[in-house]
Formats: C-alpha cells, structure tokens, sequence
C-alpha cells in the first residue's frame, strides 16, 4: 500500500485504521457508530480515491477488512458512491491473493465504487518481492501497479 502511494504521488496520503470492535448490532443500537469508523468513513468520503491492498485469509479477504466494510456501511450516507477504488493485494503464498480481490470486489457491490478493474495487482511470495526500504523489486509487479496508479490518478481526476 505504501508502495503504491509512493508511485501515485503528488498526492496526500492517508492510512486507515481498521481497528474497530466487531459489528454488532446491539452494540451499534445501544451506543451508535463508534467515533473511529465514523473517523474511516469520513476519510473515505474526502478522498479523491482509495487504494486498498490486504492479505488473503482463509481464501477470502480478512475479517477485519470485511469488518471495516460492514462498520462503514452503517454510517449516514454512503461514502464510497461513485468514488474511484484501486484494489491490490499481496500474500506470503504463489497466487498473491486472487481470491481475497474477488471476494472483496463482491463485497462492496452494494457500495457502488468505481473499482478499477485493473491491471490486477497481486504479488505473490512477498518475502522476494521487496527491498529493505519497502520498495517493490519485481518487475512485471511494479509496472502493473505504476499503471493501476496511472489509472488510479486519472480518475480520481474524473470524479
């Protein structure tokens, strides 16, 4: 994620915090959204685009990512409408998290993002694939994510 910030600049860059209890309806009935999803929601709804990058957990995106997308859902409005999204992911495992992109392209369907369709973005065996300093190393990964950037930055300009 931070690699692909890097390589969208000039841009402000602003991480999320996904740390958030666990959806919960009663929890959500007797005390509202809590202040740090509002928080995420709201950088969400300012931002000219969104990257999101995750693992692959269990063959689907991680608990936590689908947890952040429900908490959101929850908020006034919808903070992803129309809002250009570039999905990435990386994974210790040769596929690079395939499946974690499909499942999470299915979760936010009733969201309606613009999600880039691609290039897709999955490195695999991410132990070889970085540098000291973070800095993606393999070749046909860098430039597919320069061009999801590329893409990324021309429609953030769009919207």
């Amino acid at each position: 994620m931070r690699e692909a910030a890097r390589l969208f600049d000039p841009a402000e860059f602003a991480e999320g915090d996904l740390r958030f209890p666990l959806y919960d309806g009663d929890l959500e009935e007797a005390e509202g959204i809590p202040p740090e999803v509002q928080a995420l929601a709201d950088q969400i709804a300012q931002a000219d685009a969104v990257v999101i990058a995750g693992p692959e957990y269990n063959k689907a995106l991680s608990g936590v990512l689908k947890n952040a997308l429900d908490w959101v859902s929850r908020t006034k409005g919808n903070p992803w409408k129309d809002k250009p999204v570039a999905i990435m992911s990386a994974t210790g495992g040769r596929a690079g998290g395939e499946r974690t992109q499909f499942s999470l392209r299915l979760a936010m369907v009733p969201f309606q993002p613009l999600i880039l369709q691609g290039p897709e973005v999955l490195v695999g065996i991410t132990d070889s694939q970085f540098d000291a300093d973070g800095r993606l190393i393999n070749e046909i990964n860098l430039k597919a994510l320069e061009a999801l950037m590329a893409r990324l930055r021309v429609e953030a300009r769009l919207t």
